[in-house]
């Protein structure tokens, strides 16, 4: 039928589609990969699970993808520290992340009253919010046991 999206494609490759960006063998790797990811992943984690499925795919071609993918507006990039840019889809709804800064895990969530607070704050300071990043850093609370 015609009009239907291809259900073997990833979400990320029928955004590039869309955008009738050119779809290598490797660039579909990627894109896999990324569509795939659950944990905000760098570059080199991407090359890493890239190269593991195809060895001709080079640290640069990651880089070149990711960097067009991000100025297309599929990918979002974020600094959680530790020296390195992570990546993940460009989120359909808005959310948060908490970063444990011990195992650098990202658990992404959304707070209503987070939303409700940082609204006001704009308002008392004569702003109308239009975006934000909130990005909380913790370590995991360690219960003592009895």
């Amino acid at each position: 039928m015609a009009g239907r999206p291809d259900p073997t494609l990833s979400r990320i490759e029928r955004l590039c589609a869309e955008l009738g960006l050119r779809m290598t063998g490797q660039r579909r790797i990627i894109t896999r990969i990324l569509s795939d990811a659950a944990d905000h992943p760098d570059v080199e984690e991407v090359y890493r699970r890239a190269n593991a499925i195809d060895d001709r795919i080079s640290l640069s071609t990651v880089y070149r993808t990711v960097r067009l993918l991000e100025r297309k507006g599929i990918l979002a990039r974020h600094d959680f520290g530790a020296g390195r840019m992570r990546y993940e889809e460009t989120p359909r709804e808005h959310h948060d992340h908490l970063i444990d800064v011990e195992s650098g895990k990202v658990i992404e969530f959304r707070n209503e009253e987070i939303e409700r607070l940082q609204e006001r704050v704009a308002r008392e300071l004569g702003f109308k919010l239009v975006g934000h990043r909130l990005q909380l850093f913790g370590t995991p609370i360690r219960r003592q046991r009895s």
